[in-house]
C-alpha cells in the first residue's frame, strides 16, 4: 500500500450498516479490511464494492465471539496503518434472563464488550502517536435504558455508548476521536439474527435505512461528534429516562417487547 493510503477496518461488513458503512469508505478511497463470521457474503460484499470502486479489500472470517480474536486480527494485520475503525458486529437474543442460553449470552457479552473494547486497546495507541484515527462504535437506542426480555443486549449496548464517551473524552487534543452511533430499530440482517421463535418485528413505524444510518453515522465520525442518534423521534426517545425516570421507561419497553413479539 502507498503511503498516501487510509485503510479501515470494518467488523461485520457482510451485510447491513457494517457493509453500508463499508462501501461509503470505499468511495472515499479507503482501502478495507472487512471482517465476519459469514464467508459468503463476506466475498458478495467484496465484489459489490470492487464493482463500483477500485480499491484494496482485505477479508478476514472471524468469529468475534472467541476469546482473544482481537489480538489474532490485529497480529494479522501486522503493520498496515489502520485510519478509521468501525466496530459494528453484534446480535441480539430475545427472551427471559432466566430462561435464554448461557452459551449464546456469554459470546454476546464477548462479542460486544471485550472484542470492541480490545481491538481499540491495540490500535488506539498507534493512532495517538500518529496523532490521527478515528474510531466509530455501534451502539443502539437500547443503551439509554433497560430492557427487560433483552436485558443483557441493553446492557451490553449501554456498555459501549458510555466506553465510547469516556474515551472521546480522553483523546481530546490527539487528533484522534471516538464516535458512538446509537441508531433505533434499523432493517438489517440483525433482525434475524435476535433469537425467537417469530422474528418479525411486528412495530415497523420507526424503521430505518441502513444506507441512511450509515451516511449520517459516517459524517458523524468525521465531524468528531461524540453521540449521533439518526432521528428526532429516536432523538426524543433517548431522553425519555431522564424525564419519565428509567423504572418507568423499563416498564415501556417491556409493554413495546411484548407487543413486537406478540407475547
Amino acid at each position: 500500500m502507498g503511503n498516501n493510503t487510509k485503510t479501515a477496518l470494518v467488523t461485520g461488513a457482510a451485510s447491513g450498516l457494517g457493509f453500508e458503512l463499508a462501501l461509503i469508505l470505499a468511495k472515499d478511497s479507503y482501502d478495507l479490511i472487512l471482517i465476519d463470521i459469514d464467508s459468503q457474503k463476506l466475498n458478495e460484499a467484496k465484489t459489490s464494492i470492487l464493482e463500483q470502486c477500485n480499491i484494496k479489500i482485505t477479508l478476514m472470517v472471524k468469529d468475534l465471539s472467541v476469546v482473544n480474536i482481537a489480538q489474532e486480527i490485529y497480529n494479522d494485520i501486522d503493520n498496515t496503518t489502520i485510519d478509521v475503525i468501525i466496530n459494528n458486529a453484534g446480535f441480539g437474543l430475545f427472551g427471559s434472563f432466566c430462561d435464554t442460553d448461557w452459551e449464546r449470552e456469554s459470546e454476546m457479552l464477548h462479542l460486544h464488550i471485550l472484542t470492541t473494547t480490545h481491538l481499540i486497546k491495540l490500535f488506539l495507541p498507534d493512532m495517538v502517536r500518529r496523532g490521527s484515527g478515528k474510531i466509530l462504535n455501534i451502539s443502539s437506542l437500547a443503551a439509554f435504558q433497560p430492557g427487560p426480555l433483552m436485558a443483557l443486549y441493553y446492557a451490553s449496548k449501554s456498555y459501549i455508548l458510555s466506553f465510547s464517551q469516556a474515551i472521546a473524552n480522553e483523546l481530546k487534543g490527539t487528533g484522534v476521536s471516538a464516535t458512538v452511533l446509537c441508531p433505533g430499530p434499523t432493517k438489517t440482517a440483525f433482525q434475524e439474527v435476535v433469537s425467537v421463535g417469530n422474528n418479525d418485528n411486528k412495530i415497523t413505524f420507526n424503521m430505518a435505512c441502513p444506507k441512511d444510518v450509515a451516511v449520517y453515522g459516517y459524517k458523524a465520525m468525521h465531524k468528531g461528534r461524540v453521540v449521533a442518534i439518526p432521528g428526532l423521534f429516536n432523538k426524543f426517545l433517548s431522553i425519555l429516562p431522564r424525564v419519565l425516570t428509567r423504572n418507568r421507561t423499563t416498564k415501556i419497553v417491556r409493554q413495546i417487547q411484548n407487543k413486537n413479539r406478540d407475547i
